[in-house]
């Protein structure tokens, strides 16, 4: 997003992908992410508009987060969109409910030992991503 490597005389922004280790690292990072939020009881709040099962919404996760840090556009190819909106829109999502979803993503970061590089580049953007669902 931000960062550039020096490539054979060419500058080549390094993604977010690449410095999360690609596909398992996505995958590592989204199971942290769930796994979160079936455990930590001040998020309750939005684990409760999921269903039990959360194997489905690892995967859409996975597929989204792996396109939206740069890598392949699985996520697209398999739903023919991009946008987040609409699916969240049936749900009750303020600031609270932004913030456990925030609460969730910084600590699987800091569980799959994301970089600091990679924590900076991702902080805004992941704030942002979150904040425009709250409902205004």
């Amino acid at each position: 997003m931000t960062e550039q490597a020096e490539q054979s005389g060419q500058t080549q922004r390094v993604t977010p992908y690449q410095l999360i280790g690609g596909a398992d690292g996505v995958r590592r990072l989204v199971d942290r992410f769930y796994d979160n939020m079936e455990q930590l009881d001040e998020v309750q709040t939005i684990r409760s508009m999921h269903e039990d099962d959360l194997s489905p919404m690892r995967d859409k996760l996975t597929d989204y987060l792996t396109q939206w840090f740069g890598g392949p556009p699985v996520y697209s190819q398999r739903t023919g969109t991009v946008c987040l909106t609409g699916a969240h829109r049936p749900y009750p999502i303020g600031e609270a409910e932004r913030d456990q979803w925030l609460l969730c993503m910084n600590r699987a970061l800091d569980e799959i030992g994301a970089s600091d590089e990679l924590k900076q580049m991702l902080e805004k953007p992941l704030f942002r991503i979150a904040d425009v669902m709250v409902k205004r």
